[in-house]
């Protein structure tokens, strides 16, 4: 969803310049949470689809829903009702995420991998990824069975494919080619 990435960044670094001005960032990093999970809701995505239901009253249910009490993240979501955008709010949390991530200089990594792996073997491949990329990671695990064998990590835009289904198909473009 490029689209969504592009309308999202603008709202996500004003919310997260507002955050660090109020030293709000990790409580609304959890009501960020909270709201891009509910706006994936097919009930509520409908609701949020509803053009006989003003923008006031589509802010005042999310809020309703998840139990918001901070002024800011209130009116930041009265701002993106309005706007007709609180369908990109799980972009932004995501935007709003890495931005916290850079802060603590930190970044988001995803380990596919064939099989689910142990405790002992993520955290030996963690501490190898952070040395590797110098960089503390935060790390999430997905299991793929495509793979055949191996790992396969994302970080951010960087991919580092070590896995059976990469090395054949890395063979299969150097026959072919």
């Amino acid at each position: 969803m490029a689209e969504f990435a592009t309308i999202a960044r603008p709202y996500a670094k004003a919310l997260f310049g507002l955050a660090q001005e109020k030293n709000q960032i990790e409580s609304w990093l959890g009501g960020l949470e909270q709201l891009a999970t509910i706006v994936q809701q097919p009930k509520v995505a409908a609701l949020i689809e509803q053009p006989e239901q003003s923008s006031a009253e589509k802010a005042a249910t999310l809020i309703q829903l998840v139990g918001i009490t901070d002024t800011g993240l209130e009116n930041f979501l009265a701002v993106l009702a309005e706007q007709k955008r609180l369908q990109v709010l799980p972009e932004i949390y995501a935007q709003y995420q890495d931005l916290t991530l850079a802060l603590n200089r930190t970044k988001r990594a995803i380990i596919y991998s064939a099989y689910p792996l142990e405790a002992q073997q993520l955290a030996e491949l963690t501490a190898d990824l952070q040395q590797r990329f110098n960089t503390a990671l935060e790390v999430g695990t997905e299991v793929d069975p495509e793979l055949i064998g191996g790992v396969k990590v994302e970080i951010g835009d960087q991919v580092l494919d070590l896995s059976l289904q990469g090395k054949l198909q890395a063979l299969y473009a150097a026959m072919t080619n």
